[in-house]
């Protein structure tokens, strides 16, 4: 039965249950023949619409398994069971309204999401506020907006606000956004007004994507719909000889026509698409955007996974690591003149350079004068009178030599994989950033519970470097690593594997907007924009979590699942009373109150999609508390990093500058360290048990604290040692030894409870089942 609109639905049973009651009625208080009369009229009105769904579907060429309903309401006019008529134009009735409730249901995330969308702004304009479309908005206008509201359109802020991110990310929990943060639309305002700069018009900004993402995703027709018409073509059959055998066998019509009754298959037309249409709502609500129920059911039978590098196993948001001066420039000055400079740079490491400032409080920043770019190359500009360059080497040296500490550091960047920006003062070049993409805290463990999920293989395709993507695939345990691969290549990556298995893609950028459109489902990281790969591909993430991905599959198997036990359940019940009836157990009225029921139990099945599956975890002060440390762990990178840069230079030093560089070293182990640990193992480690499960899980972390005590003890040993007039060839080696190994260790460690944090992340995660 096609879905009508819910006011038509309502008249149908309306009428119908008063034709079954007026009937009823009549023939109670001996007016047969007219209470007779009644039921047929509700038969005659239950099937015209009925009637008109098959006449479409032959129109079409397709077999519908109404044409049962039909041959049944044909049935009970011809035997004159017009009780039983009546009670089944009473259940296509209630059948196409209960669909109709649990359609709604299904599909009230995705319409939340689009009733939503922000339609008029509040814009400044001669000194004053004026209301407007959000069409009308242009990129540089200062909008306002109020307590409450939705964010319109994407953005810079020009306050600290409080924001409600939950229809972008599906977390529940407001997020501060400082002062100059990029805002999304479809944010909502949970504090104070706020001015915003608008940084793209509405139709490219993120929430209208998500607007086409939804509206794609609603016109999709779910596989398991044909999945019913193709059960049409096998079902109707054997419905016809049992209904004929019954009737040939006992010579006795009404049997036939109680067959038929209770074979009426509304269970698969209805409860089937309400279960795909359900796990597509409940993912939304995740954050994830599934196009249609033909995604929804590849990403549930996927077993090989191709992952992009850049963005999607890492960060994808480049991170100042380490800060180097080669001259008597301190290194907060160095990055205090290369932020100020990158602030009016377009570069993507502009911006890792301007935030790490900040969030290192390097002074105020000052904006540079006389500013030359050459893209690829560098940037030039006054800052504060002095003359600065940033950019590779050869542009800050004008293809001069290198410092021989430039070089060092040029080379163990290449080695690390990472990044490194040159900075030259006045004709000078005084020092280095070095710039990395980390790998996503969360990232092992999304691979791992991958796995369990299913995937059978893992497979990292690149454009990197094979020593880079190398040292990556193998932190992260992948199967396969290609690297060096253009979008082409990564297309043809994805045909190869194919032929082992469904593919899925995931990916973030334009170049993998290909990859994703070969596989067999193709997943969006799109929280950062990425208009063409989430355009060609079959699911996006909204948020920028990788978690999400292995909640896309949970939901996915999940909803497949219900799905095929609801068909099961239909085709099971209506098989076992199609045996009964045929052998005269019961009357065609009774069989038609059997199959209301049958309906109402696979619908209230199908409706199980919409729940996840397992009970809520995470969230609450546990996850407050994770933030703080996560955000130690962010302040405390710089020291670690200078642990490594002490080791590399202890040769070079001057007595009383190495002195003074292991003293700091020192301060940061002894005093700011231990305390860290200790808060954190008593906060977090229990909770994080509790959640991962097992016996003793934090068992690891916990001995690598042994361990790093265990170190921090020698090398304080060690500095204590040092003779005062300077070290000696052996100490030198000594220290090196065990600042590398705390620097290891350190990185190592810091991996381990970023990616432990995660288990609070995750508000209500799903299952299978």
């Amino acid at each position: 039965m096609s879905r009508e609109g819910f006011g038509f639905t309502r008249l149908w049973l309306a009428a119908c249950l008063i034709g079954l009651v007026v009937g009823s009625v009549l023939v109670v208080t001996h007016h047969t023949a007219a209470g007779h009369f009644a039921w047929g009229v509700t038969t005659v009105i239950g099937g015209i619409p009925v009637m008109i769904d098959v006449i479409r579907s032959i129109a079409k060429r397709e077999a519908g398994v109404d044409a049962i309903a039909i041959l049944a309401i044909i049935g009970c006019l011809a035997l004159h069971e017009y009780a039983a008529g009546a009670v089944i134009a009473v259940m296509l009735a209630s059948g196409q309204a209960l669909e109709d409730y649990a359609d709604r249901r299904a599909h009230r995330e995705l319409s939340d999401l689009l009733e939503r969308a922000p339609r008029q702004v509040h814009r400044y304009e001669n000194g004053g506020l004026e209301t407007r479309g959000v069409d009308e908005v242009v990129l540089g206008d200062r909008l306002f907006v109020k307590s409450g509201e939705v964010v319109p359109v994407d953005g810079v802020l020009e306050g600290d606000v409080v924001l409600d991110e939950s229809a972008l990310s599906g977390e529940s929990r407001p997020v501060e956004r400082p002062r100059g943060d990029l805002v999304r639309s479809g944010a909502l305002n949970a504090g104070q007004a706020f001015d915003v700069h608008a940084t793209a018009t509405a139709a490219d900004s993120t929430y209208a994507g998500i607007v086409r993402l939804v509206e794609a995703a609603q016109s999709e027709r779910a596989p398991a719909v044909r999945l019913a018409d193709r059960y049409a073509f096998w079902f109707i059959p054997i419905t016809l000889v049992v209904a004929i055998a019954a009737w040939v066998v006992s010579g006795d019509a009404v049997r036939a026509l109680s067959v038929l009754v209770v074979a009426t298959p509304c269970p698969l037309i209805l409860a089937v698409p309400i279960a795909i249409v359900a796990g597509i709502s409940r993912a939304a609500k995740r954050g994830i955007i599934v196009k249609g129920g033909g995604a929804l059911e590849t990403v549930a039978q996927s077993s090989i996974l191709l992952f992009d590098k850049t963005g999607t196993l890492t960060s994808g948001v480049p991170r100042l690591a380490d800060v180097e001066s080669f001259s008597t420039f301190d290194p907060e000055e160095v990055l205090r003149l290369a932020a100020s400079l990158d602030q009016v740079s377009p570069h993507v490491l502009a911006s890792a350079i301007v935030r790490a400032a900040r969030e290192r409080g390097s002074g105020d920043l000052t904006f540079p004068e006389d500013v030359d770019e050459r893209y690829g190359a560098g940037i030039t500009g006054t800052v504060r009178g002095r003359r600065v360059v940033l950019g590779q080497a050869s542009y800050v040296t004008d293809g001069g030599p290198l410092p021989p500490h430039a070089r060092d550091v040029r080379r163990r960047t290449m080695l690390d994989g990472s990044s490194c920006v040159f900075v030259g003062v006045d004709g000078d070049m005084v020092g280095a950033l070095v710039i990395d993409d980390p790998i996503r805290p969360d990232t092992p463990r999304v691979i791992r519970g991958l796995r369990r999920a299913g995937i059978k293989r893992v497979v990292m395709v690149t454009g990197d470097h094979p020593d880079v993507a190398e040292s990556v695939g193998a932190a992260l345990g992948v199967d396969r690593i290609l690297s060096e691969r253009d979008p082409a290549e990564k297309v043809e990556s994805v045909e190869a594997e194919r032929a082992d298995g469904v593919v899925m893609m995931v990916g973030d950028g334009l170049n993998d907007a290909p990859a994703l459109a070969a596989a067999d489902v193709g997943v969006a990281m799109g929280a950062r924009g990425a208009t063409a790969s989430s355009e060609a591909a079959d699911v996006v993430l909204t948020v920028d979590r990788l978690d999400r991905l292995v909640d896309a599959m949970a939901i996915a198997q999940r909803s497949r699942t219900i799905a095929i036990q609801s068909v099961l359940l239909g085709m099971g019940l209506a098989f076992f009373l199609m045996g009964l009836g045929a052998f005269g157990l019961f009357t065609p009225a009774v069989g038609a109150l059997f199959q209301e029921a049958i309906d109402v139990a696979s619908i209230l099945n199908a409706l199980r999609a919409l729940g996840s599956g397992s009970r809520a975890t995470g969230g609450g002060p546990a996850t407050d508390v994770a933030e703080r440390f996560r955000r130690e762990h962010v302040e405390f990178a710089p020291e670690v990093q200078r642990i490594r840069t002490v080791a590399d230079r202890l040769d070079t030093y001057e007595p009383a500058e190495l002195r003074a560089e292991l003293e700091a070293v020192r301060t940061f182990l002894c005093d700011r360290l231990p305390q860290h640990e200790e808060e954190e193992e008593a906060a977090v480690y229990p909770v994080v048990a509790k959640l991962m499960g097992g016996e003793d899980p934090m068992s690891s972390m916990q001995r690598a604290h042994v361990e790093i005590q265990h170190l921090i003890r020698v090398y304080r040993q060690l500095v204590d040692d040092l003779p005062r007039g300077g070290a000696d060839r052996d100490d030198l080696v000594d220290l090196r030894r065990v600042l590398y190994g705390l620097h290891a260790i350190l990185r190592l460690h810091f991996a381990q409870e970023e990616e432990a944090y995660a288990w609070l992340s995750a508000e209500e995660p799903v299952s299978v089942g």
